[in-house]
């Protein structure tokens, strides 16, 4: 009987110390963002209004030199949420699945949940078009959470998922209309109101739950207050839309700041030297029902989008509305953590998937390997890391093994990236010699016209030194993974950003840096062969 007693009092107090060891493990709050660039408060932009993520900032570590791996949104967030780099995805687009072309890839959740997590998630952090209907589903624990309508209250749903505006509303609500009438099915009509009524920017006196990022925050704190009571670590991924267009935000944000303030890009024009190839013609932009009227009495220039002075400023007012909108739901998820007792055992990481052109090289949006594209916020704040900022270069697909190394998981060995872990400990130190970005030009009618390619087919590949960025553009399906081919490149860059901040002038056949071009070819031709066996 006494030793009955004994063994069930060991079992007793062992499940009680397994229990404490799984309550013990961190949780993970993963806010992603779209279309933010590193204008914030904690990246020494005293204009913006961010006071939420510069909160977050002072819990962490803020990455200064953080880059991404394509500047667009599908295959960005499959390279962040995979460890693993284009080439290696195959996702270059907005249209590939990434489980159609690799069904056995690991996703950073998907890993989480084999070490005992939960995974769950709200928002854009996928990009929808690039996995399967189910946001991937071996990526969660319980299905992808699609935003209640509840959450918008009195508001409704916005018009074309975007717009709150009545005026816009009933536009589009009209347009709609008119194409069931004629028999159209519902995408068809929502496509059409769309090419009638699809304005860059709206500023509306609503409440932040009017718009989908306002609703799904409403809905994750509810999802976070479930998540708080189960004895489970957590991963929460909760996607945040804007600051991508259209910048709509309530109007108190745009309210934050004046339109005669708002600074228009210094630098408006190509690179000497330039490769055409580098450019294009800001075609998410022009797809704005309030862009093309511009355009008729606007000298365009050969390359980009040539927009009117009070036209810039607003789209940059808009931008930056649109950041403060996304900095108070920010907010949201912190407060809401603090007032459930999660923030002292919850690993918070928020990254933007990329930056943007705000009208520099007569470029808006993004998909270019230019800095304003590239150059991406990373915060992470970790229980029992000191707060810090650090000019060591990190990218994208260092997250996934950071991530594993904080939560004490182990790194999967097949990841491309690096743990950033040495950089929080000591933000003095470095953990690699350069990032690497690339972008595709497409097989589009209007760009071969453009370009004059005699095959499109074309992959830029850059290199980001702490000075330098070393660019080869590669014709004829040339991909990384095949063994290098001198005769495809067409075009090479290098940028001096101590020197060239603002990527004025191509270096690449100055006599003062011929010692630095060979060097960086030499660091690129490195590259390729060290992804020779990552097919």
């Amino acid at each position: 009987m006494r030793k009955s007693i004994y063994l069930f009092a060991f079992i007793i107090s062992t499940c009680s110390f397994l229990n404490a060891q799984q309550k013990v493990k961190p949780n993970i709050l993963f806010i992603a963002i779209d279309d933010l660039k590193p204008i914030l408060g904690c990246y020494g932009n005293s204009q913006i209004k961010t006071p939420n993520i510069d909160r977050l900032a002072k819990m962490g570590t803020v990455f200064l030199n953080n880059y991404v791996q394509q500047a667009v949104c599908g295959p960005t967030r499959a390279s962040l949420m995979t460890g693993k780099r284009p080439d290696y995805t195959k996702v270059w687009d907005l249209k590939t699945k990434m489980r159609d072309v690799n069904p056995d890839i690991l996703s950073l959740p998907q890993y989480l949940i084999s070490q005992g997590y939960t995974t769950q998630g709200i928002g854009k952090v996928y990009d929808s078009r690039c996995v399967d209907k189910d946001i991937d589903k071996p990526s969660w624990s319980v299905p992808f959470y699609k935003t209640d309508t509840k959450y918008y209250g009195s508001y409704g749903e916005p018009a074309e998922g975007r717009y709150q505006l009545p005026e816009t509303k009933a536009l589009a609500a009209k347009y709609v209309n008119e194409y069931l009438a004629i028999g159209k099915t519902k995408a068809e009509a929502n496509q059409y109101a769309e090419s009638k009524i699809k304005p860059a920017v709206e500023s509306a006196d609503v409440l932040d739950n009017a718009y989908n990022d306002g609703a799904n925050i409403l809905q994750a704190k509810d999802i976070l207050a479930k998540l708080s009571k189960s004895d489970q670590p957590f991963f929460f991924a909760v996607g945040i839309a804007k600051p991508h267009l259209p910048f709509v935000a309530p109007k108190k944000y745009w309210d934050l700041y004046k339109r005669a303030e708002m600074p228009i890009a210094k630098f408006q024009d190509q690179s000497s030297n330039p490769i055409d190839a580098a450019y294009h013609n800001a075609g998410e932009l022009r797809g704005y029902s309030d862009i093309p009227s511009l355009l008729s009495f606007t000298d365009q220039k050969s390359y980009g989008l040539t927009l009117p002075v009070d036209k810039q400023k607003e789209l940059i007012h808009g931008y930056y509305a649109a950041i403060s909108y996304t900095d108070a739901n920010v907010g949201v998820l912190l407060n809401t953590l603090d007032s459930l007792g999660l923030t002292k055992n919850t690993i918070v990481v928020l990254w933007g998937d990329h930056g943007w052109h705000l009208g520099d090289h007569n470029l808006w949006c993004k998909h270019s390997n230019f800095e304003e594209a590239t150059h991406a916020p990373l915060i992470i704040s970790a229980p029992g890391y000191k707060p810090s900022s650090t000019k060591a270069l990190s990218e994208h697909v260092d997250i996934f093994p950071t991530l594993c190394d904080l939560a004490s998981v182990g790194i999967p060995t097949q990841l491309d990236g690096k743990s950033l872990l040495p950089l929080m400990k000591n933000p003095n130190t470095s953990v690699k010699e350069y990032s690497v970005s690339q972008y595709p030009r497409s097989n589009g009618s209007a760009e071969n016209e453009r370009l004059g390619y005699a095959d499109a087919n074309s992959m830029g590949y850059s290199i980001r030194t702490n000075q330098f960025r070393y660019t080869i553009w590669m014709k004829g399906g040339f991909r990384s993974t095949q063994p290098f081919n001198s005769k495809l490149v067409f075009g090479t860059e290098l940028y001096d950003y101590k020197n060239d901040p603002l990527e004025t002038k191509n270096v690449v056949n100055d006599k003062n840096y011929v010692s630095i071009s060979n060097e960086l070819h030499s660091k690129m031709l490195a590259y390729f062969s060290s992804q020779l066996s990552n097919k």
